[in-house]
């Protein structure tokens, strides 16, 4: 991945002397765990153990130059620091992917690790925007046309609640990866039994991969990206929201907007959602590397390498990418800046439209059979769309609607949007187990410009 979308602890974990040390932990684990059980010699495990092993890149390439083939060009760079003994004891009984596989599942259970930390404190932010906006209230679209009011924290409780289960399925997808394998070249544990690999994994912190081939099964890396790029996906769906809300005809909410910063070489007064766009395309990267997961499942006989050339390039990159997806939309709306002034004139700009059901209802409820109130309330809506004026005035003077001193009741009733509300606290109190207060005025909320 470019050093663009990668912070730093992320990156350490997937360079080349990380991944080489990590390697050479799995050897020294294998070497010593099989000394005590008298199947090597305990002389060349301590060498193994205890020798100050340099990694040397350059030289481990050049080895690999000529050999085409980096596992016995890691081994050789080691073998050449070690006594004799120790030569005599490295990599006994193991294949390459014994210790690829389980050394890149330890580096995937260190970078899960660091995801479920950043998701922590991003569904932390969710929570908190949540209870700060649930009684500001503005209108809820669908099909990006108005629909009825809503209160602006559903959004983010939404998107708590979202992310919980995100938090709970890369709790699950750990424990899928937290896995290795030692059987050998073919995977019968013909060199080390499996009472002994599961020793020797369990050290390392890793479950054993129970039927393997020459390779832990890939099944588990198709659900390790699918979890990932479900993340990036949900995030993508915050992000488009925000590029909406941000659009110059709705005005709701936008990005922050540092001091010093510019929207565009050309035009000095633009101010654009440059941060969810960018979540926007990386979240298309993200499920893309999901594809080639999948595409990694169907292995040739006992294994080929066709995955391992994917593998290199979507693994550090799908990893890093989430950590900064993650980083980035948390500052966005840790900072988001919001106008409920503006969401209550958009509230109102059809002048009472968003009110239909509630009306429909009333008539419905009066006696009047439901297909003939529909028509009475499309017949005023539609005019009021077409014409202009207020739907409430419409209503009044369509020649079908009822008449009498009970209807001005019944209509302020039907165009209170504090209506939309009063169920909104036992949303909340299922979705954060606690009780919250319920919305009690259509002004109330966070103030213009509140971030």
């Amino acid at each position: 991945m470019i050093d663009r979308y990668c912070r730093a602890p992320m990156k350490g974990l997937f360079e080349t002397e990380h991944r080489l040390k990590t390697w050479l932990s799995v050897e020294r684990a294998v070497v010593s765990t099989l000394a005590r059980h008298g199947k090597v010699d305990p002389e060349g495990a301590r060498a193994v153990a205890e020798t100050a092993v340099r990694i040397d890149i350059p030289r481990m390439e050049a080895i690999e130059a000529e050999t085409r083939h980096d596992v016995i060009a890691f081994l050789t760079m080691v073998s050449e620091q070690l006594p004799e003994k120790g030569r005599a004891v490295l990599h006994f009984g193991m294949t390459s992917t014994d210790l690829v596989d389980t050394a890149q599942n330890l580096l995937v259970r260190d970078a899960l690790h660091i995801v479920a930390d950043e998701l922590r404190r991003f569904v932390g932010i969710l929570r908190e925007k949540a209870l700060l906006y649930r009684t500001t209230l503005m209108v809820g679209r669908s099909h990006g046309i108005h629909g009825e009011p809503i209160v602006f924290g559903l959004k983010f409780l939404s998107w708590f609640a979202e992310f919980s289960r995100h938090a709970e399925r890369l709790s699950r997808v750990r424990e899928t990866m937290a896995v290795g394998k030692l059987s050998g070249a073919m995977g019968t544990a013909v060199n080390i039994d499996p009472a002994l690999e599961e020793e020797i994994l369990g050290r390392l912190g890793l479950a054993v991969e129970p039927v393997a081939t020459q390779v832990v099964s890939r099944d588990r890396h198709a659900e390790l990206f699918s979890v990932l790029a479900g993340i990036g996906s949900s995030l993508e769906r915050v992000a488009v929201e925000i590029r909406h809300l941000q659009r110059t005809e709705v005005g709701e909410a936008e990005e922050p907007f540092r001091a010093g910063q510019k929207g565009s070489s050309a035009m000095p007064h633009k101010r654009n959602p440059v941060g969810s766009e960018n979540i926007t395309g990386l979240a298309r990267l993200l499920r893309s590397y999901s594809v080639a997961a999948l595409e990694n499942v169907a292995l040739w006989h006992e294994r080929d390498i066709s995955h391992s050339s994917v593998e290199r390039v979507i693994l550090p990159d799908a990893f890093c990418l989430i950590d900064y997806m993650l980083d980035r939309m948390g500052t966005i709306l840790r900072d988001l800046v919001v106008y409920p002034e503006r969401m209550k004139r958009n509230l109102e700009a059809s002048g009472g439209l968003v009110f239909s059901q509630s009306v429909l209802l009333e008539l419905v409820d009066s006696g009047l059979p439901r297909e003939e109130a529909y028509r009475i309330v499309q017949d005023a809506a539609m005019t009021t769309f077409r014409e202009g004026g207020l739907f409430r005035e419409r209503l009044v003077a369509h020649p079908d609607f009822p008449k009498g001193e009970i209807w001005s009741t019944r209509l302020d009733r039907a165009f209170d949007p504090l209506r939309f509300t009063h169920n909104v606290s036992g949303i909340y109190r299922r979705v954060l187990g606690e009780d919250v207060d319920a919305p009690g005025a259509a002004s109330a909320g966070a103030p213009r410009g509140e971030r």
